[in-house]
């Protein structure tokens, strides 16, 4: 363990072999905040502590830069917390994952690249998370330099090469940080496979072959040469991209004095003989996989240092070194007893008198108190991930989505006492998965888990709760019993699949219950009544798949055009929205399952018995709202381990509910 005396003595004999006229710096660093929620909110207290530590060193005081290399946010309940009244009350927002970004703020983060994981909500909950809904902002640029993000209008476009201070809630590709009358230059660089991994909606990723690092290299090196035109000659490359790759990457580069890499593959963790491995209930480290730093060489064979820690708040990393005049590192600056990953834990908090940010636990306190009370409330289980992923969902038939129509369509008939027969919902209206899904680097494919719930500190695998309804299911519209013929029915998939195709995503994309059907993306979409031509099957089934109806055969509808069908929908869907033409059916009889006017609703429309709810969740949602039919749903038929809901996620060429044959 670093012992503080030793360390100031050591300080002093190095000081020494640095010149009067050699730029020193503190370099303190991090990333991947997208681990176990508990054991992050756990560990940001004495993180919090070390930050201030070395911030506040006397010999450090105004020469230090606090970095991240990306990943600081993943979708699930800490990102949903941000959402609630006790969050907005402290930090001014209810954006989803402002509270994240809210710590950052109070810690004083000065730049941060971006990952797979900030991208995994979709491009406007990262532009919301960052800009705070305009009252409350991220107070430090995010940074990719090869990111092209004037091809989509959610985010703030900053200019290249400005100073971060007046980056505040924006994105760039580079910046400047002014330390001691030094300018700094950051470059971020994201991971070319984001593109292939999460929905980036209209962004450009470069290059367009992920595998291409001499490309990446070129496009990283124009902006080392743009920097050193301003008169930069120090320069700091935040490079969200997994270390194997990233060491390649420092050859092929020129004037790049450090780079700071991701660290959350298990092969990333830096550390050295003098420091501490990281252990809590959640977690406990056995070794470190590299030595920190990792020094190498650029493409002229300029020393460049290699530095990663471990994510999830478990380490702060701590470079110290000098620059001489000409902006070329001095090796022998280098203190590996000062330097290395020290972890978040007591001990190495008391070492080094580190005291914890009063405003980071008072946000810390908020999350843990929404999360506890949210995601502590198990309504069912789930051994399986529920699969809400935008690049999903809006695209194919998903197990969450059979979930949800399958509650809406029990639940209706739960109300109504009448036989409901089918369930049609927009897969726009399904805002997040449940459970976890993240990809490792060096993989294509995401590792997915399922939910999970809080009780204290402790995690419960499989609880399906509140905060994951409330976060999936966010509009909690009213739900609607109409009646449609067999034309009518065909017609109102022909629009959910009018604007879809291979590698499209929409939020009118449905997702059902009571009938399975195929669509064919070569034949006509629907642009008026009748005319779309893509339904190729269409069936009425019952619970166990038993065929009861043939509506579509070969594209062509069979039997009575005016047989009718209960079905029920969302009152967002009734009343015209996402383009599904509800407002054309010829006798629809609408029935609203709630009372008054819900959102949207231009008139009083009668209403089922509410009497008939089963009335076993009470706690938040309203009687007749989706968030409701879900809850109860889940409480009948999955309210304890053992009944569990275990309908595996699969691919679409295995779905049997929506097939799209071409």
């Amino acid at each position: 363990m670093k012992n503080i005396l030793f360390v100031l003595i050591l300080t002093l004999f190095f000081s020494s072999k640095i010149a009067a006229k050699d730029f020193i710096i503190q370099i303190l660093h991090f990333s991947d905040l997208d681990g176990n929620d508990a054991s992050i909110l756990e560990n940001v207290s004495h993180f919090s502590a070390l930050v201030n530590a070395f911030k506040n060193d006397p010999v450090h005081v105004g020469n230090t830069l606090l970095l991240s290399s990306g990943d600081n946010l993943k979708p699930g309940p800490r990102f949903y917390a941000g959402k609630e009244k006790l969050l907005k009350e402290i930090t001014g927002s209810n954006e989803p994952g402002h509270g994240d970004i809210a710590i950052l703020n109070e810690m004083g983060i000065q730049a941060s690249s971006i990952g797979i994981q900030d991208f995994a909500a979709g491009v406007s909950a990262l532009q919301g998370a960052i800009s705070g809904d305009g009252i409350t902002t991220a107070r430090f640029p995010h940074l990719a330099v090869n990111i092209d993000f004037s091809t989509e209008k959610n985010f703030d476009l900053g200019k290249h090469g400005e100073e971060v201070k007046n980056l505040f809630g924006k994105v760039a590709g580079y910046a400047v940080a002014i330390i001691n009358n030094e300018k700094i230059g950051i470059i971020g660089v994201t991971d070319p496979y984001l593109k292939k991994l999460v929905n980036v909606g209209k962004l450009a990723i470069l290059p367009e072959d992920p595998e291409d690092l001499e490309q990446l290299a070129l496009i990283i090196q124009d902006a080392v040469g743009k920097l050193e035109a301003e008169g930069v000659n120090k320069i700091i490359l935040l490079a969200r991209i997994q270390l194997n790759r990233v060491k390649i990457l420092a050859n092929s580069l020129t004037n790049i004095d450090i780079i700071i890499a991701a660290g959350a593959d298990g092969k990333s963790s830096m550390g050295d003989n003098n420091d501490v491995l990281f252990q809590s209930e959640h977690a406990a480290d056995k070794n470190f996989s590299e030595n920190y730093p990792y020094a190498t060489h650029d493409e002229k064979g300029n020393p460049v240092l290699i530095v990663s820690v471990d994510g999830d708040y478990k380490y702060l990393g701590r470079l110290i070194l000098s620059f001489d005049d000409h902006g070329r590192i001095q090796l022998d600056s280098l203190n590996p007893v000062i330097n290395g990953a020290y972890a978040s834990i007591e001990a190495v908090v008391k070492k080094v008198k580190g005291v914890p940010n009063p405003k980071v636990l008072e946000i810390r306190d908020a999350l843990q108190t929404v999360i506890q009370k949210n995601y502590g409330y198990i309504l069912g289980y789930s051994t399986v991930y529920l699969d809400g992923r935008r690049s999903k969902i809006r695209k194919e038939e998903t197990n969450l989505g059979n979930l949800t129509a399958d509650s809406m369509l029990w639940y209706a008939s739960q109300l109504t006492r009448e036989n409901i027969q089918i369930a049609l919902q927009n897969s726009g209206g399904i805002r997040t998965d449940m459970g976890t899904s993240k990809f490792l680097d060096g993989s294509s494919e995401a590792v997915l888990l399922p939910p999970y719930a809080y009780r204290g500190t402790k995690i419960l695998e499989g609880g399906i709760t509140e905060g994951h309804i409330r976060a999936s299911l966010t509009y909690d519209n009213g739900l609607v019993v109409l009646t449609v013929t067999a034309s009518e029915l065909k017609d109102l998939l022909e629009s959910g699949v009018a604007v879809s195709g291979p590698g499209l995503t929409t939020g009118r994309f449905p997702q059902i219950a009571g009938m399975r059907f195929s669509f064919d993306t070569t034949k006509t979409p629907r642009s008026e009544f009748g005319n779309g031509q893509r339904i190729q099957t269409l069936e009425i089934v019952d619970r166990n798949g038993r065929i009861l109806d043939t509506l579509v055969e070969n594209g062509i509808l069979q039997g009575n055009p005016h047989r009718t069908f209960k079905m029920v929908t969302l009152n967002y869907l009734a009343n015209g929205g996402d383009y599904y033409p509800f407002l054309e059916l010829s006798n629809p009889t609408r029935l609203n399952l709630y009372e008054g006017r819900g959102y949207g609703d231009k008139a009083d429309f009668p209403s089922t018995d509410l009497r008939n709810d089963p009335g076993l969740n009470s706690d938040f949602s309203c009687t007749g709202c989706q968030q409701d039919a879900l809850a109860e749903y889940l409480l009948v038929f999955h309210s304890h381990p053992d009944l569990a809901f275990s309908e595996k996620e699969t691919p679409a060429s295995t779905d049997t509910r929506i097939r799209m044959t071409r």
